[in-house]
């Protein structure tokens, strides 16, 4: 019974891995500034917290509305529709291309709000300049997350991966330059972090569209964008799809980044240690992106064939596979949860370091029990993107966040006086509810088309 599931791992992880390694790298990138500019201190550390929870609410619009692109592609190619694909690449790209630049002036706009958020006035200080140059990154990545979603969908998951592993280099190296003023380079701090996140941005965009051009696969597609003629049918398709899956993204991120302001609200500590948890766990999230992008792959092939009983079990399989991985996930949270955010912190720039430490070891201890619903959460979302079935899902997404995560994050963390704990003990129980209801939609949805197509 059992190895009906267990037989599509192979598989699964096949397609998987390239996205996880490649999503990692995303996330490597925000890993490697909090390293280096947490050697700086803990308020240059809260300092990149604050400003990336700006940019992670417009990142998540941008790459949402490009997660359309993936679903179409992958049902136009399982049925050797080749203009259709084309014709979804030309409006996801024009598409994204617009939104990176719109979502970047939002930000830009927006940043003096941090300013009346009840925040630390020496974070956000710093917080200021490393804004400015992160929003500008918004623009090549969205443009970026496009290319990866056509990538995706045609089952070429490797680029992504090497395209972002390219990036880290390119981070790490500019980082370790201007973040210490190493040679002749200024010691820029914060603004260095952000210069390295910048650049490797647009590199990685350079290289993706390199390897899709020439690729024998995809060249034709890559060639084939000019003239960029309009496709009412296919720009529509991805607006249906895409508003949904953004707002679902939005709600998600904005719940972690919510956590972020109410732990900047209660202190300064208490922001450092939080970034620390959020970003060890952004990192196995990582792992159930990868799940997820090939819940959609898969999902989305088996509904362009028709073969709904396989799409179903298939499914199952990832769902079986991303809760093996959380559990050793958590296993690992919990046995090294003193250890890790000594990864971030330098014990000789003062007492408040070992607070922060403490604290963040507490938050990585609940981290480690919401990983399971955090991955059941992104691969439901994933085979339901599959589906193309995308309202109901951004109302589950907007209730088990906003209406119940939300509230009882407040209430743990105000009034019962758990603080930061409190904080993440609201995130884990949102992100139950969240993957409880998504797998019951899932589990309607499949069970409706098998005896529909039986």
């Amino acid at each position: 019974m059992l190895q009906q599931y267990t037989k599509e791992f192979k598989t699964n992880l096949r397609l998987a891995w390239p996205v996880m390694l490649g999503m990692l790298g995303h996330t490597l990138v925000q890993f490697v500034d909090n390293v280096m500019v947490g050697q700086l201190g803990t308020t240059e550390l809260a300092a990149i917290s604050l400003g990336n929870s700006f940019v992670f609410i417009a990142m998540s619009l941008g790459i949402g509305f490009s997660t359309a692109i993936t679903p179409l592609i992958a049902e136009a190619d399982a049925a050797q529709k080749q203009s259709t694909s084309q014709k979804v690449l030309r409006e996801g790209l024009r598409l994204c291309t617009i939104l990176g630049i719109v979502l970047f002036l939002a930000v830009y706009v927006a940043k003096p709000l941090l300013f009346n958020m009840g925040q630390d006035a020496s974070v956000v200080e710093l917080a200021f300049p490393y804004l400015n140059l992160v929003a500008i990154s918004l623009i090549p990545l969205v443009i970026f997350q496009a290319f990866k979603q056509f990538s995706d969908g045609m089952s070429l998951t490797k680029y992504s991966m090497y395209a972002t592993v390219l990036a880290n280099v390119v981070n790490v190296i500019i980082n370790y330059f201007f973040i210490f003023g190493v040679w002749i380079f200024p010691k820029w701090g914060v603004t260095g972090a952000a210069v390295g996140t910048l650049t490797s941005r647009i590199v990685m965009l350079i290289f993706i569209f390199i390897l899709l051009y020439k690729d024998k696969k995809t060249a034709e597609f890559i060639r084939g964008l000019l003239p960029f003629s309009f496709h009412r049918k296919e720009l529509r398709q991805i607006i249906n799809l895409g508003l949904p899956s953004s707002l679902q993204m939005f709600f998600e991120v904005g719940f972690f980044t919510f956590a972020v302001w109410v732990c900047g609200f209660l202190s300064k500590d208490a922001q450092a240690a939080n970034q620390i948890a959020l970003n060890l766990s952004s990192m196995t999230f990582m792992v159930a992106i990868g799940l997820s992008v090939t819940a959609t792959i898969r999902v989305g092939n088996q509904k362009g064939l028709g073969a709904f009983k396989e799409l179903k079990r298939i499914a199952l399989s990832v769902f079986l596979l991303m809760f093996l991985i959380d559990i050793l996930f958590a296993v690992l949270f919990i046995l090294c949860n003193t250890v890790f955010p000594w990864l971030y912190l330098d014990s000789s720039t003062g007492l408040d370091t070992f607070a922060v430490a403490e604290l963040a070891a507490s938050l990585l201890f609940i981290a480690a029990f919401f990983q399971i619903f955090d991955g059941a959460q992104v691969v439901a979302l994933g085979s339901l993107r599959g589906l193309q079935d995308v309202r109901i899902p951004t109302w589950i997404t907007f209730f088990a966040y906003g209406l119940f995560g939300v509230p009882v994050m407040l209430y743990l963390s105000l009034k019962a006086n758990l603080g930061a704990q409190g904080v993440w003990i609201g995130l884990c129980l949102g992100l139950f509810v969240s993957s409880l209801l998504l797998y019951l939609r899932f589990k309607y949805l499949s069970n409706k088309l098998t005896r529909i197509h039986v």
